[in-house]
C-alpha cells in the first residue's frame, strides 16, 4: 500500500468514525425532576421579586400570608362579619396584571360566589377570608395560586400574577 493509499485510508477511517451516529444518553426521570424543580424554583423566585417591584412602585404596606399571597385592606368595613369557608361571599373587583392591564371586572354589578368551593382562583377563597363584610382591598396573587401554567386560556398569560382591587359587599 502506498502512501497516498494509506493517508486516504486513514482519512477515511477518521472521517467515518467521526460522522457515525454518538450514543445519546437519555436523562433519568430524577434528572428531569430535578431540572424541573431547578427552573420552578428560578421561576418563583423572580415572580417574587417582580411583585416586590410592583408593591414598592405602588407604596403599598401588604401583609403576605405563608402562601405568597399578598394584601392592604385600604377601607375597613364592619368588622363583625368575616368570609368565612362555606359562606356567600357578594364581591365586586377590578383584576389586572402587574402591568396595568385590566383582565376582568363585575364593573359595578356584584357577584356571588361560595367560598372554598366555587371555580376561582385559591387566592380569592384565601383572600376573602382575610376581609370582613364591608372591607376594600388590594390583593396580589401570584400565579400558583392564581391560573398557574397555563392561565385562563383567554385574558390572563401563562405563569401570571394578577391583582385583585376587590370590596367584599356582602357575606351570607
Amino acid at each position: 500500500m502506498s502512501v497516498r493509499n494509506t493517508i486516504a485510508f486513514l482519512l477515511f477511517t477518521v472521517f467515518i468514525s467521526c460522522s457515525e451516529e454518538q450514543e445519546v444518553k437519555q436523562p433519568s426521570l430524577k434528572e428531569i425532576q430535578e431540572a424541573l424543580l431547578e427552573a420552578n424554583i428560578k421561576a418563583t423566585e423572580m415572580e417574587s421579586q417582580q411583585i416586590e417591584a410592583y408593591i414598592k412602585q405602588k407604596e403599598l404596606s401588604v401583609i403576605a400570608t405563608g402562601t405568597g399571597l399578598r394584601y392592604s385592606i385600604y377601607h375597613k368595613g364592619d368588622q363583625i362579619i368575616k368570609g368565612e369557608l362555606g359562606k356567600r361571599a357578594v364581591i365586586n373587583y377590578q383584576v389586572t396584571l402587574l402591568n396595568g392591564d385590566t383582565c376582568y371586572s363585575t364593573g359595578g354589578k356584584p357577584e356571588e360566589l361560595l367560598v372554598g368551593e366555587d371555580y376561582a382562583e385559591s387566592g380569592l377563597h384565601e383572600a376573602i377570608q382575610l376581609m370582613y363584610q364591608g372591607d376594600k382591598a388590594i390583593v396580589i396573587i401570584p400565579s400558583h395560586l392564581a391560573h398557574g401554567l397555563a392561565g385562563d386560556l383567554k385574558k390572563i398569560p401563562i405563569r401570571s400574577t394578577i391583582v385583585y382591587d376587590i370590596e367584599l359587599v356582602q357575606v351570607k
